[in-house]
């Protein structure tokens, strides 16, 4: 969890510390929710009809398998930061909520990108349509396995809404904003993809709607409309967009360059779907061999990352997201709230823009 990047070395009587603890005490509400309310789901699913239940226990192995937490840590930040109660059980409902809606997301995505591992596990997808070919049903197993998939992934989006249902009324405007981005981003990014034309301008918008808004600026914004700070809300906003767009960027790096290992998924995913990434357009401006390389047969993930090293682009992209970490922090300089809840905000820039996995 991002929470927890400041906590150590600091004593109890340090108001950093205290602040960290309470919102780590959320966050253990929130893992504790997200438990019982899917053991409650597959409960009235096994009343319906037993086999049922192999959707939410693909569910819940996906929700209690760990993953970051980003979206719930920033909802909880930016409620305590607004001055909400510590002990507050509607905030803890909408991030449960982010959470599912989050794996409702990962679930689609990796359909969508025929990815066959995520946090180092089989996809749902690919569990399915592995299920279906050992039992020799009928039929397309794969087919079988992304239909599952996907049905699994819309159980997700709608116990993600009768979460946030439970949370506070003034965060839903928010949340309606959230669903409605996250799925036009999503769109734009398979249509970008199959044009496969540099547009910086577009990748941007992509990186924004897709991932940035809906992992950090409109979980931190609904967490301060919650408790009533609406005057948080340009402040937050303003840091959220510039962080969650470094986060994206992030992701993209790691997709490139990073450890499968660490990251539970498989690299170079952006290359064989063709994802116009910010990373990718600008390297294509420089280096035209570079879209051969990736639409062409017979060239492997490791010519097409020696080929965007020597473009030099890497280091263009770490200058552009410590440059989006800057503008987001500065965003919170003059922003109505304790001094303490700046230097979290901080922190967890760093951390969400700067990881490795």
């Amino acid at each position: 969890m991002l929470t927890h990047v400041t906590s150590r070395h600091r004593t109890d009587q340090d108001p950093a510390a205290d602040a960290l603890r309470r919102t780590d005490d959320l966050m253990q509400r929130v893992e504790q929710r997200l438990s019982s309310f899917l053991a409650e789901q597959r409960a009235d699913a096994d009343g319906i009809d037993p086999r049922a239940t192999d959707a939410l226990d693909a569910l819940a192995s996906l929700v209690m398998s760990g993953g970051k937490r980003v979206r719930p840590a920033f909802c909880l930040t930016g409620w305590l930061a607004a001055g909400g109660d510590p002990e507050g059980l509607g905030i803890v409902e909408a991030a449960s909520g982010l959470e599912m809606m989050h794996v409702s997301a990962l679930i689609h995505d990796d359909v969508l990108d025929d990815s066959g591992q995520r946090r180092g596990k089989p996809t749902v997808h690919t569990v399915f349509a592995g299920r279906h070919a050992e039992r020799d049903w009928q039929g397309e197993a794969r087919r079988f396995g992304e239909g599952v998939a996907i049905l699994v992934g819309d159980l997700a989006l709608v116990y993600a809404d009768d979460l946030v249902s439970l949370g506070p009324a003034a965060a839903r405007k928010e949340w309606q904003k959230l669903r409605s981005e996250v799925i036009i981003g999503q769109y734009l990014d398979v249509a970008a993809a199959a044009e496969f034309s540099v547009d910086p301008r577009l990748s941007r918008l992509i990186a924004v709607i897709k991932s940035g808004r809906y992992t950090i600026h409109r979980p931190l914004v609904m967490g301060a409309m919650g408790a009533g700070r609406a005057d948080l809300a340009p402040a937050f906003a303003e840091y959220g967009e510039a962080v969650g767009e470094a986060f994206q960027l992030r992701d993209d790096l790691l997709d490139v360059f990073g450890d499968s290992a660490r990251t539970g998924k498989p690299t170079g995913l952006d290359f064989t779907q063709h994802k116009m990434t910010l990373l990718l357009g600008w390297a294509m401006q420089r280096d035209e061999r570079i879209r051969s390389l990736i639409t062409e047969p017979g060239h492997t993930p490791d010519e097409v990352r020696r080929r965007l090293l020597d473009t030099g682009v890497q280091e263009n992209v770490e200058r552009y997201i410590a440059s989006l970490v800057e503008r987001g922090c500065d965003a919170l300089d003059d922003a109505p709230m304790d001094p303490v809840w700046r230097d979290v905000l901080r922190d967890m820039a760093v951390r969400a823009a700067f990881r490795d996995s």
